[in-house]
């Protein structure tokens, strides 16, 4: 008699129970919710079809304790978002614990194959024990197939990874490798090695939570992108991001049209910004007035604080926005900054997002644990992704650029195509203050007021060596505007450049300093 005895709709009503009620009830009792809710509840209502519903491991050991495991512990297929196609597989706590074998593995990279082929965003939704131990080899094989498409897709494809449980192990190569990852608090973590592992090597104690918890990959390890309460605020923010998203490397991303004035001034931008150089102001607050409606969706926006990245629209137009943060440690570039923002341009240069660049930076930051930890190289991985980068590059110095960091932020120097400054930005190598102690130091140390001479020469240097006039004397500005035509300036230097073509070295990849 054939283990698949039964109706057709008996057999599907069999294999959508996934590991039955009481496992079901498990993972409600723990905040989660089944695979299919999930899907429910992230994609457009009766838009999913699935594939591969009745794969099972083998006719022999399908069974879970429940009855047969049809789907091998995790459940993909297409459907839509925003009413645009994408692929999605989610695994399924409550079969196997979610754990990865040969069928589970063979499953996840054929809906990869999919999203590729088709040209539709891929999302993972991630709830799993891990490799699936008695099946050996055949696991880490699985995890293999998966990792090698992760990287084909990568720049092709956006891919999103949701993570919704435990990841360990080898799991979490998968997600690292995708564009952006999404986290729940209190019920989702990453880590290569758990508590037990550690305790037993190093003989360190720590909880999951603050080993890979939400909390701890939002703010200190930058590996996860997003953090939410619960699932279902994940949820949109999945669906918010992916209204900025093009479907692949192929499409511009959706433009759509904007009740916000192309000209509106934005005079506002003046009170903001206060005229000392030294004074802290929220860099979020200039975005919102220049963009429309000021709707502004920020990543990573708990990690590397002084610098701000994310997604917006200048006449309906998606644009990716890089900023200094002069409200966190002056808005200096560090290690972390320069990871994140090189990484949020490079996404944007795959998928053709214009880039817009505000500066107000003192430079990087001094220190030795910065020298000592790599800041040169991880400096250098900005100077490659903007160099790199063929999008549209427009550039607005609002107050100061001093140092490296004005090349490194967008410069002309690096293919801006459009870069401007306020009237009163400084740039130069460094600070009046600091250059001024170096160039006169005699005379300051002569002076018998030695704080008047130095305010007298300070003032000098800004006009003389720092004013923005100078470099576009030089041609490395474009023009000098007034904060109250930003907003229409930068729309027009869009539009200027929506054609842009340029012509790259035939090579294979460039080496990035990584």
């Amino acid at each position: 008699m054939s283990v698949f005895s039964g109706s057709l709709d008996e057999l599907r009503k069999s294999a959508r129970l996934g590991g039955g009620d009481q496992r079901v009830q498990r993972q409600h009792q723990q905040g989660k919710q089944t695979a299919r809710e999930r899907i429910d509840l992230l994609l457009d209502p009766g838009t999913f079809q699935e594939i591969g519903l009745f794969a099972v491991n083998s006719l022999h050991s399908a069974g879970n304790g429940t009855g047969r495991a049809f789907g091998d512990g995790v459940i993909t297929g297409k459907g839509k978002i925003n009413d645009q196609p994408v692929y999605v597989f989610a695994q399924d706590f409550t079969v196997k614990g979610g754990s990865v074998g040969k069928v589970h593995g063979r499953k996840i990279a054929r809906i990869m194959d999919l999203a590729i082929q088709n040209g539709a965003p891929l999302i993972g939704l991630n709830d799993s024990g891990g490799a699936r131990i008695q099946e050996g080899v055949n696991s880490l094989a699985a995890y293999g197939e998966i990792f090698y498409r992760n990287v084909q897709a990568s720049g092709v494809i956006p891919q999103i990874s949701i993570i919704l449980g435990p990841c360990a192990g080898g799991a979490v190569y998968s997600p690292a490798i995708t564009d952006f990852v999404f986290m729940v608090e209190g019920t989702s973590q990453m880590f290569i090695t758990g508590p037990e592992v550690i305790r037993e090597v190093t003989q360190e104690e720590i909880e999951l939570e603050s080993l890979g918890g939400a909390g701890i990959h939002h703010t200190h390890s930058g590996v996860a992108h997003f953090s939410y309460k619960d699932e279902a605020q994940a949820f949109e923010g999945v669906r918010q991001l992916l209204s900025f998203l093009p479907a692949n490397n192929l499409t511009p991303p959706l433009s759509i049209p904007s009740l916000d004035p192309t000209d509106r001034p934005t005079p506002e931008l003046e009170d903001i910004v206060p005229d000392k150089t030294d004074e802290p102001y929220d860099i979020k607050e200039v975005i919102s007035i220049l963009v429309d409606g000021g709707e502004f969706f920020e990543i990573q926006k708990d990690y590397a604080p002084n610098i701000v990245v994310g997604f917006s629209r200048l006449n309906g137009q998606v644009v990716g926005i890089v900023a200094n943060q002069p409200d966190h440690l002056a808005g200096v570039l560090d290690i972390n900054a320069s990871d994140k923002a090189a990484r949020f341009i490079r996404f944007c240069d795959n998928f053709h997002i214009p880039l817009l660049t505000l500066v107000d930076t003192p430079g990087f930051l001094p220190g030795i644990d910065q020298e000592h930890e790599g800041i040169i190289r991880h400096g250098a991985k900005m100077i490659f992704a903007y160099a790199e980068a063929s999008v549209p590059k427009i550039t607005l110095i609002l107050r100061k650029a001093y140092g490296g960091a004005y090349i490194v932020m967008g410069s002309k120097h690096l293919a801006g195509d459009q870069n401007f400054a306020w009237p009163e930005a400084e740039i130069a190598v460094m600070g009046p203050q600091g250059a001024v102690k170096i160039l006169h130091r005699k005379e300051l140390a002569q002076a018998a007021d030695p704080q008047a001479l130095q305010r007298e020469l300070a003032q000098s240097y800004r006009e003389n060596l720092a004013s923005p006039f100078l470099a576009a004397g030089e041609g490395y500005l474009d023009d000098i505007i007034a904060p109250l035509e930003s907003r229409a300036r930068i729309i027009h230097a869009l539009e200027t450049f929506q054609n842009k073509r340029v012509s790259v070295p035939q090579r294979k990849h460039g080496n990035i300093p990584l």
